[in-house]
C-alpha cells in the first residue's frame, strides 16, 4: 500500500512509523522544513518539506498513485483542503483526516473528500485501523497485505523491562521492535536504548500473539 501522510507532528510521525514497519510505502510531508530535517535518518519513510495544501506539491509527493492519504496536521482547515484535493483532484481511494476541534466534526464528510474523520483523542492503533479500513478492533493492527502484526505496548513504572536495554529483552521468535516512542518522538531501537516508564513501543511480529509481546515487557 502507498500511503501519503500530511503533518509530521506526533500523530503523523507515529502513523508513518507503524505503516512503514508493516512494509507499506510511506511518504510523510510537513510544511516545516526544520521538522523534516529533524526526522531525517530516524524514520524509514520518504520525507518531504512542502505545503500539502498546494496541488503541485501533493502531486510531487505521490498523490496520483497513493492508495491512502491521511491529513494529520494540527489545522482543521488545512486537513479539509488536503482531503478535498486528494479525493477530487487525485482520486485517492481512501482519505482520512484528523479533526482537531470537535466543533468542526460536521465538516469532515464526503463533501470534503473525507472517508474517515478521526478525532484527536482516538488511540493510535484505532486511528490506523479506521484509516486503512482494517476490521480488527482490539489494540492489534492486522494488515493483511503485509502479512505481519504491529502491536503497541507501553512501559509502566511496574514493568520489569523499565531500566533495561533492548539488548536485555528476550523477544518471541520472529519479532522485532520497530520503534520506541519517547515524549512523542520515535527513537531508533538500537540495542543500547534503555527503556523508561512512559515509553511506547511498536513491535512487529510474524508469529507472536499480543499476549506474548506484552509479557516480554511487563
Amino acid at each position: 500500500m502507498k500511503a501519503l501522510i500530511a503533518g509530521a507532528g506526533r500523530l503523523g510521525t507515529q502513523i508513518a512509523q507503524v505503516l512503514a514497519a508493516a512494509r507499506n510505502d510511506v511518504t510523510l510531508v510537513d510544511i516545516d522544513e526544520d521538522r523534516i530535517a529533524e526526522l531525517e535518518g530516524r524514520l524509514a519513510v520518504r520525507l518531504l518539506a512542502g505545503d500539502a495544501c498546494e496541488p503541485t506539491f501533493l502531486e510531487h509527493a505521490g498523490a496520483l498513485t497513493a492508495d491512502l492519504v491521511i491529513a494529520a496536521t494540527g489545522n482543521d482547515e488545512d486537513n479539509l483542503v488536503i482531503s478535498l484535493l486528494a479525493k477530487r483532484q487525485f482520486t485517492v481511494p481512501r482519505v482520512a483526516a484528523r479533526v482537531n476541534d470537535t466543533e468542526n466534526t460536521w465538516l469532515f464528510d464526503p463533501n470534503w473528500g473525507v472517508d474517515t474523520a478521526v478525532p484527536t483523542a482516538t488511540p493510535l492503533i484505532s486511528l490506523i485501523e479506521e484509516a486503512t479500513g482494517a476490521t480488527d478492533t482490539v489494540a492489534l493492527l492486522r494488515l493483511s497485505k503485509a502479512g505481519v502484526d504491529v502491536i503497541e505496548t507501553a512501559i509502566t513504572p511496574q514493568s520489569r523491562a523499565a531500566g533495561c536495554s533492548l539488548a536485555e529483552i528476550t523477544l518471541p521468535k520472529g519479532t522485532v521492535i520497530a520503534t520506541v516512542i519517547r515524549d512523542g518522538q520515535p527513537t531508533v531501537p538500537t540495542p543500547d536504548v534503555r527503556l523508561e516508564p512512559g515509553d511506547e513501543l511498536l513491535v512487529v511480529s510474524h508469529a507472536a500473539t499480543e499476549q506474548e509481546i506484552h509479557a516480554a515487557f511487563q
